[in-house]
């Protein structure tokens, strides 16, 4: 955060300040890089055929992939539908009996002690104060947030399809639930500002979606942007009647930070696929000493993720002409190509960690107060302490007459996740070092021992692109600035109530723009390593490189030919020809199997109370 205390200046500097101020709001291109809405991104609904169910317990990375991006339907299941009204009937019964219970019965935030009604919330007068307030904040959420709008279809329906699972563990309404699962049904997604959340508690970003359940705002149906009531009714909704304690059964979560942290880890295990087979194919083109990666040198140090991964880009190159005597191969090759399994390995425990973290997270409730219906004060010693005596719904009509507790607390919080998206941000930056430099070790004969000109004519190199030997230190550069972590913050906000911010929209955001540097600077790393495969091919034809590599520049060379004249080549840079072939075709097509992953830990089942 900004340090805000006042700091005496010269008069000249302020008047210096005040005219570059003035000068920057009266240029266009200032306020238009901002504000300029960013090409809307559509999802392609290649698994509209398909219908996952949510349980809130078991939902997987690949699920919401193929519900955000793909376009698959989703259902509640029916015990996340009883849960979810189990916990509704909870809310109700305890107001009803009177128990204080937080943004409900009571305020939120520094109005945590404002009583806002009394008694049975379903009395005439507090259902129509209910109604009215319930309506009034939904439409409000029109204007949270700040620009530039999400461009990402996927990312909102992501957000939707999380929110609706973790949803049934909080006292929402049935027609709330419904409503969120039948917008993503019918693919209507709502218009979400990208700014304005700290990252404890995504209020703003699903205050959008609440605003477009009840017709508010903008929304795109099918793709086609119009105003939100006109998609309800196209797809013949009718706008959301909220009531109880809706808004903050849908607004209380850390879905922004988890739906990206989603996309992260599923666009990271690509990247990390793709840095395995394009090591292998380096590997192949520096004629690499491989003692490094086997498996008596791996088990002098035997880390599970970087064994693994020595094992993996070991099976890769498995008949390859490196496992043939050459007395020209010297001894051992550069650091960043000897270490690159041991920057890949960390890479992808960092990433395991990370998709632990994030199936905990988008499993269980990350919402205040926490309602938990089938409790009793012999559960657990401590619910028949007083002070906790205080939270105790007896149960009535309202809940069915189950019992239980509402609870304020601090599950908003979003660590350990966020200290773990940092972590696989890091864990890349340190990988993309070592591919950066790798890169450049190809242009030392010291390390290939030949150089092209000994096996290529003169005639034949003009017909073989050249490299730009800038740009992968450019792109390297880029990468290693996100390499910082973000500084802790504690801004006290809201009458010093909130004083901690977990910056999850920043981390996250830098996270993925991580993955999509990493995925360019890999590019030039597959462009060194094909060329210099095809050079090793040109010096002895009969050479072998293993099933995986081979099959890999197979495909590769279809989108950029080895040989191919100045004027039919693309006008434009091979690297982004690579990129987006890497974008479109999955490194799994060429090694669709290998040694098992080392285990993951156990996840804890949300909702259960420890025996």
């Amino acid at each position: 955060m900004l340090d805000r205390r006042t700091v005496q200046r010269p008069r000249s500097y302020v008047l210096h300040a005040l005219a570059i101020s003035l000068a920057l709001l009266a240029t266009p291109s200032a306020s238009d890089a901002f504000e300029a809405p960013q090409t809307y991104q559509p999802i392609t609904e290649t698994e509209a055929g398909r219908t996952v169910t949510l349980t809130g317990r078991d939902l997987t990375i690949e699920q919401v992939i193929d519900i955000a991006r793909n376009g698959a339907k989703v259902e509640l299941s029916p015990e996340a539908l009883q849960r979810s009204a189990d916990a509704y009937g909870l809310l109700l019964e305890g107001a009803a009996e009177g128990v204080t219970i937080y943004w409900f019965n009571r305020g939120a935030g520094d109005q945590r002690e404002t009583v806002i009604f009394s008694g049975d919330p379903t009395s005439p007068e507090n259902t129509k104060l209910l109604k009215d307030q319930q309506l009034a904040r939904f439409k409000g959420g029109v204007t949270r947030g700040y620009g530039p709008e999400i461009a990402e279809e996927a990312l909102v329906r992501a957000i939707m399809a999380i929110r609706a699972n973790t949803m049934s563990y909080e006292a929402a309404s049935p027609q709330l639930t419904h409503m969120l699962v039948d917008m993503l049904n019918k693919r209507i997604t709502p218009v979400v500002q990208s700014r304005g959340t700290l990252g404890e508690g995504d209020l703003s970003t699903l205050g959008n979606i609440a605003a477009a359940m009840v017709g508010e705002g903008d929304a795109y149906y099918r793709g086609v942007r119009m105003p939100a009531a006109q998609a309800l009714d196209e797809a013949g909704l009718k706008p959301l009647e909220p009531f109880g304690a809706d808004q903050a059964a849908l607004v209380s979560t850390n879905a922004y930070a988890q739906a990206q942290t989603v996309l992260l880890v599923e666009d990271g295990r690509r990247l990390l696929d793709w840095t395995d087979l394009s090591y292998a194919m380096g590997l192949n083109g520096m004629n690499s000493s491989v003692t490094p990666i086997s498996a008596p040198v791996q088990s002098m140090r035997p880390y599970p993720w970087l064994t693994w991964d020595a094992a993996r880009v070991m099976d890769m190159i498995k008949g390859s002409y490196l496992f043939d005597d050459d007395p020209a191969r010297i001894i051992q090759d550069p650091e960043s190509m000897r270490a690159s399994s041991q920057r890949q390995g960390s890479a992808w425990q960092a990433w395991a960690e990370l998709r632990d973290s994030v199936l905990l997270s988008i499993n269980s409730s990350d919402h205040n107060p926490a309602v938990l219906p089938g409790l009793t004060p012999e559960s657990s010693w401590e619910l028949a302490t007083p002070q906790f005596m205080k939270y105790y719904v007896k149960g009535g009509k309202l809940s069915n007459g189950k019992s239980g507790y509402i609870f304020s607390n601090a599950n908003w919080d979003p660590y350990p996740m966020a200290n773990q998206v940092e972590a696989f941000t890091n864990a890349l930056t340190n990988l993309g070092v070592a591919v950066a430099q790798r890169i450049e070790r190809f242009r030392n004969p010291f390390f290939t021992v030949i150089k092209p000109a000994d096996v290529l004519s003169a005639e034949e190199r003009k017909e073989i692109p050249t490299f730009d030997g800038y740009l992968p230190t450019d792109l390297w550069q880029e990468l290693a600035g996100l390499g910082t972590p973000v500084s802790p913050a504690g801004q006290a906000i809201v009458a010093t109530v909130e004083d901690l911010e977990a910056a999850t929209r920043i981390k996250t955001q830098r996270a993925r723009q991580a993955v999509d540097l990493s995925f360019h600077l890999l590019a030039q790393d597959l462009l060194t390593a094909s060329y210099w495969m095809d050079v090793r091919k040109a010096q002895k034809p009969d050479r072998k490189f293993g099933e995986a590599p081979t099959a890999a520049l197979a495909a590769l060379r279809k989108v950029v030919p080895w040989r191919q004249s100045p004027a039919e080549r693309p006008k434009r840079p091979l690297g982004i020809v690579l990129y987006e072939f890497m974008q479109e075709t999955p490194a799994s097509n060429f090694y669709p199997a290998g040694p098992k992953a080392p285990e993951s830990a156990a996840t804890p089942t949300a909702g259960v109370m420890p025996k």
